[in-house]
């Protein structure tokens, strides 16, 4: 399957990557940060434009998150359970994290598997308006995007691997990025007691 994905990035370039980001932020099963970590080892190799996959990269993302807002924002809650019912748990789990959270789950639920599908519908569900959204969820998808290109870019050849331990230990990442996330809120709740 790898070695497919890799023929099709290097045949269709970046508007495959943009339109496989955006979907694959929207919810489509498509493997996202094995396609960007590809896509960064061929960036270092040559075989494909580093600015114009760069632009594609993010511009699928920050369109696939856009939409999954919009959705969370025209039809509500209460049409995601009932048209949703197998992902019931997924949205409920999201909308929990999200009101703990915030807009910081925007921002680093990129990197939780099965979080960044329904993150922005949770958020579009809720009462958080665009401007707020756009602030924390296009920087996230910047600085998801780039993590995995960056990986790819720099395993070169080695990519393989790279992919192979990324899905490894992509629950373990998960969990450093959670406490990272969860730390930061701590010590902004903190922060603002004492100042009040």
């Amino acid at each position: 399957m790898e070695r497919e994905l890799v023929n099709w990035l290097i045949r269709l370039g970046a508007p495959l990557l943009f339109f496989a980001q955006a979907f694959g932020i929207f919810g489509v099963p498509i493997p996202d940060e094995l396609l960007l970590t590809i896509a960064g080892a061929l960036i270092a190799s040559g075989r494909l434009n580093l600015l114009s996959t760069v632009a594609a990269a993010f511009l699928g993302c920050v369109t696939g998150i856009t939409m999954s807002y919009a959705l969370g924002r025209w039809v509500g809650l209460p049409v995601l359970h009932a048209r949703f019912r197998s992902h019931r748990e997924a949205i409920e789990r999201a909308q929990e994290l999200f009101r703990q959270f915030g807009g910081w789950l925007l921002t680093f639920g990129y990197f939780i598997p099965g979080v960044r599908h329904v993150t922005a519908i949770a958020a579009g569900s809720s009462s958080l308006g665009y401007n707020r959204f756009a602030a924390y969820a296009y920087p996230g998808g910047l600085l998801w995007c780039s993590v995995f290109l960056c990986l790819g870019y720099f395993a070169g050849d080695r990519w393989p691997e790279v992919a192979r331990a990324v899905r490894t230990h992509a629950s373990r990442l998960a969990l450093v990025v959670a406490a990272v996330l969860a730390a930061y809120v701590l010590i902004r709740i903190v922060a603002d007691r004492r100042r009040t």
